[in-house]
């Protein structure tokens, strides 16, 4: 670290210099001190022992690594390797001492901003509790821990002598074959593929680990598909066609576990997860009813039309949705993101959304029922939109005559019974219900709304969105409830969605567009350019700012539009 001039031994000095002193002094210490093969740089000092910690980070150059040449070269294998990176540091972290403390990853190999390669230097941001004996730091004590500490973890840990080569390489070859996975389902004509042998059970509803002892998947013969590797691996498992897909069977025998798997498939899975030949188009998203969310703006028209108040759908707004309405919504916006793939499960869904039986269509008659089911719409989202649906189903045949492929789980085992479902719709006594005359077709121009940039200006300058854990954001006094968000998966997604709000809002107001292209293009620049900019760091500046953070996980276009779709004082023009 040539031309530095604070060094270890400077640090060491002025911490021991502020034993006992109050915790103002700390301030003094901002800036970067040479610890030898790492710059340790010290962003944010906290106000007292009780504030949040502070905020560091370190910068090791490439030549003092022991990572292979390919984790700087290739921006696949960057993401992958500082993946590995962060899991190992966040457990050495713990282990050294409760004062250090960087984000832990899920099961998911996604880009992170607590560790960043780059093509020349790894970036390691954590955060440090400076010790205190009540409002009185323990200089000495922190002289240890960021002096002598620090420097031997980072060169203990996989950065240095502790890189477990093997385990690395793996990690990287899980995520290179994943990814081409993945990029091949369009060309095989398929929206999911699931290998054989993986293992689809969690370990508990809290815990997203693989189950222990659960039933390897094996596919169906009628549905297997094999795909080349760049590992070199050839792999066979079920390819789920494009069109609609029905998951059947018996309660507890695994229809739910298959399509939250395929869910978690439009991510990249550690070694070990048991999921990491699962993939899913990755426009895939799961769509459920949501009573009670705000809704603004919407074409619901397709699935609700004609209400007897005389409430326009075109252009539906309500601080309260219902069950059906929440659900024709959230599948609305999803087209509007262009989700190519619905995921969907009867246990979350609105009942008189899905289906109305002859039955009920006696009763009420079509010119007094606003609601058109999905019952209705599905061939025609396929048919005409080339939207395929993939749908769990216990109990209700309505479906069987609509599908193209009918799977069945029988004690967490697949088997393709399209036929025999196309048998018994065919003999069924119960009519096709007749659409509502007056619903219009489903039409891609109702597809993109104009958001007015002005309703994305929180209302406190001084307080920008932020998130507060996975499921919340707090937009001025407003919270917006997340939890339905089955492909939100770390918190540091939602407190990346928390800082992209107000650049989507600037991009609407400077360049216009549509909110799905303001969304999109939002996305291909994080993935471009690194989530430091969410902070105003650009790459070439992330070395040596002082704004950068380490909590941030890039999350998918869907999610991002979700969550400010559920924002309750959202604006459309």
């Amino acid at each position: 670290m040539e031309g530095m001039n604070n060094t270890a031994q400077d640090l060491q000095k002025q911490l021991n210099r502020l034993d006992g002193a109050s915790y103002g002094n700390l301030k003094r210490l901002k800036g970067s001190w040479d610890l030898g093969t790492a710059t340790l740089s010290i962003d944010r000092v906290q106000s007292d022992p009780y504030a949040p910690p502070s905020r560091l980070h370190a910068v090791i150059d490439a030549s003092d690594t022991a990572l292979p040449q390919t984790c700087f070269d290739d921006p696949h294998d960057r993401v992958a390797g500082a993946d590995f990176l962060a899991r190992d540091l966040s457990q050495r972290f713990r282990a050294a001492a409760r004062e250090f403390s960087l984000p832990t990853p899920g099961q998911e190999i996604l880009a992170r901003s607590s560790v960043v390669v780059d093509t020349h230097r790894v970036h390691v941001r954590f955060t440090f509790q400076f010790p205190a004996a009540g409002r009185r730091v323990k200089g000495r004590a922190a002289a240890r821990l960021l002096t002598d500490v620090l420097p031997e973890l980072l060169a203990t840990s996989a950065l240095g002598s502790g890189l477990d080569t093997a385990r690395f390489e793996e990690h990287l070859r899980a995520h290179t074959d994943y990814l081409s996975l993945r990029s091949q389902l369009s060309d095989q004509g398929l929206v999911a593929f699931v290998a054989n042998g993986s293992v689809l059970p969690r370990a508990a509803g809290h815990d997203d680990r693989p189950a222990r002892q659960a039933v390897a998947f094996q596919s169906p013969p009628e549905l297997e598909t094999t795909v080349v590797l760049p590992s070199g691996r050839t792999v066979t498992g079920m390819g789920i066609p494009r069109g609609v897909s029905l998951i059947v069977g018996g309660g507890f025998h695994g229809k739910s576990t298959l399509l939250q798997a395929l869910q978690r498939g439009v991510y990249a899975h550690v070694p070990g997860d048991g999921r990491e030949l699962v993939a899913c188009d990755p426009t895939a998203v799961s769509v459920r009813a949501e009573d009670g969310r705000a809704v603004t703006g919407v074409n619901i028209s397709g699935f609700i039309n004609n209400l007897p108040n005389g409430t326009s759908t075109e252009n539906f707004t309500t601080a309260n949705a219902s069950g059906s309405t929440s659900q024709a919504a959230n599948v609305a916006e999803a087209l509007e993101m262009g989700a190519k793939t619905l995921l969907i499960d009867e246990d979350t869904s609105a009942t008189n959304f899905m289906i109305r039986d002859a039955d009920m269509a006696a009763l009420i008659s079509a010119d007094r029922e606003p609601i058109t089911p999905f019952t209705q719409r599905v061939r025609e989202l396929y048919e005409r939109h080339s939207v395929s649906t993939v749908l769990v189903v216990g109990g209700s045949g309505a479906f069987f005559g609509l599908a193209d492929t009918v799977i069945a789980m029988d004690s967490y085992t697949p088997h393709e019974v399209t036929e025999r479902a196309h048998q018994i719709a065919a003999s069924s006594s119960a009519s096709p219900v007749s659409p509502n005359s007056a619903t219009p077709a489903l039409s891609a121009r109702h597809l993109a709304r104009r958001i007015d940039s002005d309703s994305l200006i929180v209302e406190d300058a001084r307080k920008p969105p932020r998130a507060r854990g996975l499921e919340q954001i707090q937009i001025g006094r407003e919270d917006i409830d997340l939890r339905y968000l089955h492909q939100l998966v770390d918190a540091g997604q939602t407190q990346a969605i928390a800082l992209i709000i107000p650049r989507i809002a600037r991009r609407l107001s400077d360049r216009g567009g549509t909110w799905a292209e303001a969304v999109e293009a939002e996305v291909v620049e994080l993935q471009d350019h690194g989530l430091d900019q969410l902070c105003g760091v650009s790459p070439q500046q992330a070395s040596s700012s002082s704004h950068v953070r380490g909590d941030l996980v890039i999350p998918r276009a869907a999610e991002i539009a979700a969550a400010i779709n559920r924002w309750r004082k959202l604006r459309v023009r």
